[in-house]
């Protein structure tokens, strides 16, 4: 079959009449292959776009870790911010947009590589597009140097940890400490295993090696900075992909809560936000994970010249904070996950908080909690929209609310 690609999926595949979805096709591309239901998978280009680019990775090909490396970058900021816009558009929302950021390459300091047992030892990579088949990515443009550099060492702990057929999840983030890595769905744990693994981890300076939840190799607590606090964090905590896309949410929320002096951070994790805005105002943090609460309040004490943070382990999902609740608060810093956080949203809307900083990872969701804001008397002054995870369909964002009888 013979095709035009019209746009971008917001998966990142080219869409098609019908529509069929054309994996890594560009807008106005004339493509040919086969069809299978609703997509296809192996596209002939027969009229290439000008917005396609030689991708500079090698693995790209085989990789499913980057989708969109083929585009020109200008576009692909471009669509980010289309897709953010459509999706406002969906529930009636127009608003002004501040110009993308988007981190560099080589980037990212937390990733999750795939490990695998092989007849010659072992393949540590991501995933190809669509299988379960690892790609050995020894030369990707995606993650730092470091991370990149702990590739040796990874293979060498899934040649002994991993089963035959089984596949090792291996999170590795870089800290001020040297690289802590966190390794899922290994053999279990003996004291031979152990004493390698720790070797292993010894030979390259590991900050700290976790298997299945167990320290196997401590040489520093793993921190990472946030302000002038220093965190030290769980093993495979959530952290923000890249500090270049951390420093653009958090100056955006920063500059929304401006001048506030009580400020709730719902979704807190390790004090991505809430200890950078410490500096000017009390915090109350509030996260439903009690060692992330744990970590972030030692940071805290930790610091100097930070006003008082408190915290609260707390399932936002199930148990909202509720409008009394909210009422000590002059402004609120919300960051949920993919899901959004609809009955909390609910709960900040009743309690009509002067300035709301709302950070998203899904503009879909966002989309809807904006709705619900501003029906209960928000404007929405602003929407930055930030690409940290360079050369995939993921949208981040930072929003402003205020209620409209404030200048």
């Amino acid at each position: 079959m013979k095709l035009t690609v019209e746009r971008l999926g917001h998966l990142g595949d080219g869409v098609a009449e019908g529509p069929v979805f054309v994996r890594g096709g560009l807008p106005g591309e004339v493509v040919e292959g086969a069809v299978a239901g609703d997509r296809m998978d192996a596209p002939k280009i027969l009229q290439p776009s000008p917005l396609r680019v030689k991708a500079p990775c090698p693995h790209y090909k085989a990789c499913g870790g980057c989708a969109l490396m083929h585009a020109k970058d200008e576009f692909v900021a471009d669509w980010k911010v289309d897709v953010v816009r459509s999706a406002l558009a969906a529930q009636g929302i127009e608003a002004p947009f501040r110009a993308i950021q988007t981190s560099p390459p080589r980037s990212r300091r937390r990733a999750v590589f795939s490990g695998r047992r092989t007849k010659a030892g072992a393949i540590v990579g991501f995933h190809g597009r669509a299988s379960d088949t690892v790609i050995g990515v020894p030369q990707c443009h995606l993650v730092t140097p470091a991370l990149l550099a702990t590739l040796p060492a990874l293979e060498q702990i899934t040649a002994k940890a991993a089963s035959r057929k089984g596949e090792l999840s291996l999170t590795v983030t870089e800290t001020e400490g040297g690289a802590d890595v966190s390794v899922l769905g290994g053999k279990p744990l003996d004291a031979a295993l152990r004493q390698d693994l720790a070797q292993i981890a010894e030979a390259h300076d590991f900050a700290r090696l976790t298997c299945d939840g167990e320290t196997t190799a401590l040489r520093v607590p793993p921190t990472i900075r946030f302000g002038a606090a220093q965190v030290q964090i769980p093993a495979g905590a959530f952290l923000q992909a890249t500090l270049a896309g951390e420093l653009a949410l958090t100056t955006a929320a920063i500059g929304i809560v401006e001048n506030a002096q009580r400020v709730v951070d719902l979704f807190a994790g390790l004090g991505t936000f809430a200890l950078p805005l410490s500096v000017g105002c009390e915090v109350h943090a509030v996260e439903g994970d009690a060692a992330m609460m744990s970590a972030l309040e030692n940071g805290w004490r930790g610091a100097n010249g930070l006003r008082r943070v408190t915290t609260e382990a707390r399932d936002l999902f199930r148990r909202p904070l509720m409008p009394d609740e909210l009422a000590r608060f002059d402004a609120a810093v919300i960051d949920p996950p993919r899901a959004g956080a609809e009955a909390q949203i609910a709960q900040l809307a009743q309690a009509q908080i002067p300035r709301i900083a709302h950070v998203s990872c899904n503009p879909v969701t966002f989309a809807r909690d904006a709705k619900t804001l501003i029906l209960s008397g928000y404007s929405l002054d602003f929407v930055q929209v930030v690409d940290q995870f360079r050369w995939s369909p993921h949208v981040e964002l930072a929003a402003s609310f205020t209620k409209r009888h404030i200048a």
